[in-house]
C-alpha cells in the first residue's frame, strides 16, 4: 500500500481539480490533472513506467515502455496547442504532495473540537 501510494500521489495530488459540469475535451482534462516526474530510467524503474502519468492516462493500454517515446509527441502537440504540461522532479512532487496535503488537512480542522481547547472557548 505503501510503495503504491508514493507512486500514484506525485502523479495527482496538488494538480487542478476539473468541476464537472466543465466543459474540457479529454485531452486537456487529463494534461492539466496529471503532472510526470523527471528523472531517467530510475524513475521509470521506481514507478514502475508512471512516471509517464500523462501519457498514461491519454492511452492507458500502451506498454509502458512506450511511453516516453509518447511523452515527446505529447509535449510537442500541448505546446502547439498552449495546453499546460507539468512535469516535476520526484523531490519536488513530494512536496506539493506535502503542501496539497497539508492546506487540505489544516484547512477543515477546527482546535476546539479539541476537548482541552474547547473548554477554554472561542476568543
Amino acid at each position: 500500500g505503501v510503495y503504491m501510494g508514493a507512486s500514484f500521489a506525485p502523479n495527482h495530488k496538488g494538480m487542478p481539480v476539473i468541476a464537472a459540469s466543465a466543459k474540457l475535451d479529454f485531452f486537456s482534462k487529463q494534461v492539466r490533472t496529471s503532472r510526470n516526474i523527471r528523472g531517467g530510467w530510475w524513475a521509470t524503474w521506481l514507478m514502475g513506467g508512471l512516471n509517464y502519468q500523462i501519457e498514461h492516462h491519454l492511452f492507458p493500454s500502451m506498454p509502458r515502455p512506450h511511453l516516453a517515446r509518447a511523452r515527446i509527441i505529447v509535449q510537442d502537440y500541448c505546446t502547439r496547442h498552449a495546453v499546460p504540461y507539468t512535469e516535476t522532479s520526484l523531490g519536488e512532487s513530494y512536496r506539493i504532495v506535502i503542501r496539497y496535503l497539508n492546506r487540505v488537512g489544516l484547512g477543515a480542522r477546527d482546535p476546539f473540537d479539541c476537548p482541552v481547547a474547547a473548554q477554554f472557548g472561542r476568543r
